[in-house]
């Protein structure tokens, strides 16, 4: 997730690590907030990738500064990563789906039509399963009603992406 967020952003602009940490914080603040600590060997991988290139230069303060782009093949692993299957794990997807959400408008409109109907068959998958472990179970009642606030929250995304969708064959 971190790598799609960081080629995200220098997608729009060349940054320091400062400039990418502060630009995912600014976007993405209410889905995640990435450390240093994530952020800087991401970059190291991304280049290392050769989807990432450095410019060291000096500020005007005198101070060394490490400037990241991304390269063609960054914008192109950008696009795979939008295009990944959805995360299996359930806790993981409906944030990772809005982030992906998020950055669907620099894919094309079959891409960004192929990535609505992978997202909603996955938050599909994930409302039989809940419901399955419903019926089930014999749950008490802080469980069921947290299991039917998972359904409305999968229900509502749901709906999100039908309006992505058509909004994108208009």
């Amino acid at each position: 997730m971190i790598e799609l967020l960081i080629l995200f952003e220098l997608n729009k602009t060349v940054l320091t690590m400062y400039g990418v940490s502060k630009e995912i914080r600014g976007d993405f603040s209410v889905l995640t907030t990435p450390s240093y600590g994530t952020i800087k060997p991401a970059l190291r991988r991304l280049e290392k990738g050769g989807f990432v290139r450095t410019q060291k230069s000096i500020s005007e303060g005198g101070r060394p500064s490490t400037y990241y782009s991304i390269t063609k093949d960054g914008v192109n692993e950008l696009k795979r990563l939008l295009m990944e299957e959805p995360l299996e794990n359930p806790i993981q997807f409906l944030p990772m789906a809005m982030i992906k959400l998020a950055c669907a408008d620099m894919l094309t409109k079959d891409e960004q039509l192929i990535l609505f109907k992978a997202l909603k068959t996955k938050a599909e998958s994930i409302i039989i399963d809940t419901k399955n472990l419903m019926t089930f179970k014999d749950l008490s009642f802080y469980p069921k009603m947290v299991f039917e606030n998972l359904i409305c929250e999968y229900n509502n995304f749901i709906t999100l992406l039908e309006g992505f969708e058509n909004a994108c064959t208009r």
